[in-house]
């Protein structure tokens, strides 16, 4: 059968939001907007399955919440046209990852990296929720029927594995599925990864080799969504370098990974390839680059953290926004809940 083309993305609450998340994630989802039918879920139920030291407990959870929305909305998502809520409030989400947990394999879970890398060497002590989490992933996207998701190199796993489950629930129930219409025996598609452009991953800027992350202990390290033109300012000029001019051919980046995620960090934010970046700079110095730099993010961050913090200190209208994208989104998930359940088996009322 021929799916509704539809793009399903989340993002975690868990606070400080960054240049990364920025450049990998909403950047492109506001890009998508203007190509497909988009829903951009604020995935608080996967927040909670660390250790609540992790995620911060409920007055940090429902912050965070916020937090995210404001910042879809401040980078330019129309949530209006487009479906913005929050997990937690379609109870199809926990449903689904329940019967998907019986069509999933324990050998499938087992082969996870990123729960191995989240659980550490205690995985004994890890919760039963992060080993699932794949699981509860797949739901998310398959309660829409998403045919595309936009993934970074860390969750091309996990949406492998919605592949795996979306095959084996219509190979697995494909009688009853061609018996309630669908001639194909296909009800779930096997969504397609949209593979995003340059500086996805957005490195540190105290450590060229290590990813911009919210836990790094330096604050220096990451250019915060909240940061204002000032800090912003502050942070880049500080970033690692090394002694050398830059260079004017991208081959010349390959070993030296500040230079090359700054070089990358510019082009995304001014939309333009590497190479174009080192044309126009190669053979000068940092310092003039991280002027130009300097530049090129404030103008467009400043304004973003601008229109986040004003969004935040009102949450009763981010409230609305999440109601109004839920009582969206919970059309399509209950019609494929009601489905579902026919499918599988399950009485319900008619």
């Amino acid at each position: 059968m021929a799916f509704v083309e539809r793009v399903f993305s989340g993002v975690q609450p868990t606070g400080n939001l960054h240049l990364g998340n920025y450049l990998g994630a909403i950047v492109n989802f506001v890009k998508m907007q203007q190509t497909h039918n988009c829903i951009y879920c604020v995935v608080d139920m996967h927040a909670i399955t660390q250790g609540v030291e992790v995620w911060g407990g409920p007055a940090e959870l429902a912050r965070n919440t916020r937090e995210v929305t404001a910042a879809f909305i401040a980078a330019g998502i129309d949530a209006k046209k487009h479906i913005v809520f929050n997990q937690s409030q379609i109870a199809g989400h926990a449903e689904l990852t329940w019967i998907f947990n019986c069509v999933a394999r324990i050998g499938w879970l087992n082969r996870m990296t990123q729960f191995k890398e989240k659980a550490g060497k205690d995985r004994e002590n890890a919760s039963v929720g992060l080993y699932d989490y794949p699981v509860l992933m797949a739901a998310d996207i398959l309660l829409y029927r998403a045919t595309h998701v936009p993934v970074g190199e860390d969750q091309k796993q996990h949406l492998e594995l919605s592949r795996d489950i979306a095959q084996k629930f219509n190979n697995d129930f494909g009688d009853s599925i061609r018996g309630h219409g669908f001639a194909d025996g296909l009800f779930f598609p096997q969504p397609e990864p949209l593979i995003t452009g340059p500086a996805t991953r957005v490195m540190s800027l105290r450590d060229g080799t290590k990813k911009m992350s919210k836990s790094d202990a330096s604050d220096n390290s990451r250019i915060n969504l909240t940061d204002d033109a000032d800090t912003i300012a502050q942070k880049i000029r500080k970033a690692k370098t090394d002694p050398e001019p830059l260079p004017s051919e991208e081959k010349g980046l390959e070993t030296r990974p500040e230079a090359d995620n700054l070089v990358g960090i510019y082009a995304a934010l001014a939309g333009i390839s590497k190479q174009e970046v080192l044309t126009q700079f190669g053979g000068g110095q940092f310092s003039s680059f991280k002027n130009a730099l300097v530049e090129v993010c404030v103008a467009k961050l400043a304004p973003i953290a601008s229109e986040m913090k004003k969004l935040v200190a009102d949450p009763g209208h981010v409230d609305a926004v999440l109601a109004d994208g839920a009582n969206r989104a919970r059309g399509i998930a209950d019609e494929t809940m009601r489905i579902t359940k026919d499918i599988v088996g399950f009485i319900r009322p008619r």
